[in-house]
């Protein structure tokens, strides 16, 4: 029998989105969102909204992915297992 998927919310989307992309950060060595976004060209608002679950545009999340050289399918299929 397939394993039933579990549907998220928009709200539980966000969370996962924007946890998965502050552990990035931190992996990368970077305590500060501050220094991670004027390292990598990023508005530092901007950044520190979508690290707490603000909205994000495709485009902003391609960008953040291009930095930590990660796909979409790849970051999703990681967001996934780990949930």
């Amino acid at each position: 029998m397939a394993k039933k998927s579990k549907r998220y919310t928009e709200e539980e989307w966000l969370f996962l989105i924007s946890n998965r992309i502050k552990e990035l950060r931190k992996e990368c060595g970077y305590t500060s969102y501050e220094n991670f976004a004027l390292d990598n060209g990023l508005d530092r608002k901007q950044y520190w909204r979508i690290e707490n679950g603000t909205n994000l545009t495709i485009k902003t999340l391609i960008k953040i992915l291009t930095i930590h050289n990660l796909t979409l399918d790849k970051f999703f299929i990681e967001l996934l297992e780990k949930n």
